[in-house]
């Protein structure tokens, strides 16, 4: 469970939490969504800015193509109706982020609407279904940045006119874990159609919560904060439990719920007021007189220069959903291996890539998961990157694995036979073996030899094993084994030197 909020939790029986996100996604394209300038994280300050960025009197926006095509995709994936017509909108207000005065969005009708989304959620063994109400295309904004020495805001328009799809889901959320459960399986879909890095930590997708509470049994909804701009999954499911807490604490303390904006504090683990929303914002929306209806092409003969929905549905790939019941029913993986391979980035097709081998044959599929999720991704961790961009190849790490299960290596060896491939890539597994002396130890003469050895340096030991209780001899069988190990460079056959062992301990003789 995620947890780690400081607000009281609330008594389930008496309030029922409601919860409905707003998903801000930029769209991975190679430039903004009404200009040619470049979008780039962490570029230079205002050295991606074009004159329609900035506002500048007398420039016009110019719809980028493959922001609407990404658009359509994550429509079609996520099961939306997709409209064949929809339109822009300005959206007045005034932040010095925002230069033109208004943000260009889709408030009357959006590029897609309805849809529903299937959640896998963790431990219950059955989904979340979460409605979708509406994807609309926008621009971001600018960032600002606060210089608190000297006491002023400066304002960075790299990031102005980006392209944004805003996800609107319904409130059919219940707690923490469910949304942070939505917001990792909308991660897994935008990743596999490629239509937005999701990197959290970038900016590339902003959480915002709409949380309220209301007494158990009742169909009135309470009045709800908005907890703005979450910046990770452990946020949004931090931020919603303690939001909840707090709302509760206050009703149940005879105060009120004030409806109002927030943000999420992940030091604190707590949501902080921003603003108050008890007088509702007119943003003043108007049609976008610069912009045309974006009209889209459903027929089986595409009309020239417009978007065809159709094509790119016959272009989406296998989704997160299909791929986990492939993995059951191809493969037979557990749930743990099913979560890490569909969740971690690369690791699918890494995966069969290393199962399928290269002389037609299938590895033990459980068993290679294992690997790959435990040892392999240990080894990516310390070296800091991820199987997307591992030097190590499926190959090498399947032979690994073919000489792991025939007794040709150790365990111990393992880890050091996957490092020493990662650093020599280009050195056959079994290469790395011989020249480093690595190979099992396995004869049964040399191991009774190396047990003696170690059971008479060990007499105290044996003297206690045999007089101890049951937990503690296997403490000291454990130790005892260990001494073994080393004495044979980390290179015995563990299983061996275990009955060896037991069947010396059991002997008086010994």
């Amino acid at each position: 469970m995620i947890c780690g909020t400081t607000a009281p939790l609330p008594r389930e029986a008496a309030w029922e939490p409601v919860i409905g996100l707003e998903v801000h996604a930029q769209v991975a394209a190679r430039t903004k969504l009404f200009s040619a300038a470049v979008c780039e994280f962490a570029a230079p300050v205002n050295s991606r800015v074009q004159l329609v960025d900035a506002a500048f009197p007398g420039t016009l926006p110019v719809l980028n193509e493959r922001c609407v095509e990404a658009g359509i995709l994550t429509a079609l994936a996520l099961g939306m109706r997709v409209n064949t017509v929809s339109t822009f909108d300005r959206k007045h207000y005034f932040y010095a982020d925002m230069p033109a005065g208004y943000q260009i969005t889709q408030q009357r009708l959006p590029l897609a609407e309805g849809g529903e989304l299937s959640v896998p959620l963790a431990g219950t063994g059955r989904p979340l279904s979460v409605r979708l109400a509406r994807l609309q295309l926008e621009q971001d904004s600018g960032k600002s940045l606060h210089d608190l020495d000297n006491n002023r805001s400066l304002i960075d328009l790299n990031r102005a006119g980006c392209g944004l799809m805003e996800l609107v889901f319904e409130p059919d959320l219940r707690s923490g874990e469910e949304a942070a459960a939505l917001v990792k399986e909308l991660i897994l879909i935008l990743r596999r159609i490629g239509t937005c890095s999701c990197k959290m930590e970038e900016g590339a997708l902003r959480v915002d919560a709409n949380v309220s509470v209301r007494p158990a049994g009742s169909d009135q909804l309470g009045v709800r904060s908005e907890v703005k701009n979450i910046g990770s999954v452990r946020g949004v499911a931090r931020a919603v439990q303690y939001e909840i807490g707090r709302q509760v604490a206050l009703l149940e303390s005879g105060g009120r719920v004030v409806n109002e904006t927030r943000s999420y504090d992940p030091e604190t683990a707590q949501t902080v007021a921003m603003r108050d929303k008890e007088v509702v914002q007119d943003y003043r929306f108007l049609p976008e007189p610069n912009l045309p209806p974006l009209r889209l092409s459903c027929s089986a003969r595409p009309l020239a220069g417009v978007p065809d929905v159709d094509r790119l549905r016959e272009t989406l790939p296998e989704l997160p959903a299909a791929t986990r019941s492939r993995l059951e029913t191809q493969y037979r993986l557990t749930a743990d291996s099913v979560q890490a391979v569909t969740t971690e980035e690369g690791l699918l097709e890494y995966f069969e890539a290393t199962v399928s081998g290269g002389s037609g044959t299938q590895r033990d599929a459980e068993a290679v998961a294992v690997l790959l999720r435990m040892d392999v991704k240990a080894l990516l961790n310390e070296r800091g990157c991820t199987f997307a961009d591992c030097p190590l190849s499926p190959s090498s790490v399947g032979e690994i694995f073919d000489l792991r299960q025939r007794d040709a290596i150790s365990s111990s060896v393992l880890p050091l036979l996957l490092e020493a491939a990662y650093d020599a890539p280009m050195v056959a597994p079994s290469i790395l073996v011989a020249e480093r002396g690595w190979s099992q130890i396995s004869d049964q003469v040399a191991l009774v030899a190396a047990c003696d050895t170690v059971l008479r340096n060990a007499a105290d030991k044996v003297a206690k094993y045999r007089a101890a209780s049951p937990k503690k001899q296997k403490q000291i069988f454990n130790q005892l084994a260990k001494d073994v190990r080393l004495a044979c460079d980390n290179r015995a056959n563990m299983a061996e030197v275990s009955k060896i062992l037991r069947e010396k301990l059991e002997s008086r003789d010994s």
